[in-house]
């Protein structure tokens, strides 16, 4: 399955408008999405997004249990 354009930008934008405080889960992040109105599949589809996006160096996954995802912001 392709990566739908704007899925990572999406996620982004509700997380630095969210401010969240450190690396959140999948899950927690799908809440922020819904919370948001935003339609992800699943907390699979998330991780999916962010973890091609690791490979890039744009977020940090930190392999704990369950992973927890840290975006990197370029900008600070």
């Amino acid at each position: 399955m392709a990566i739908r354009h704007g899925e990572f930008e999406r996620i982004q934008s509700v997380l630095d408008d969210a401010d969240a405080d450190g690396p959140l889960t999948a899950r927690e992040i799908l809440e922020l999405l819904e919370d948001e109105g935003e339609e992800f599949d699943s907390a699979h589809r998330v991780a999916t997004v962010l973890g091609r996006r690791a490979q890039t160096g744009e977020v940090e996954v930190i392999r704990d249990q369950p992973y927890r995802y840290d975006i990197t912001d370029e900008s600070q």
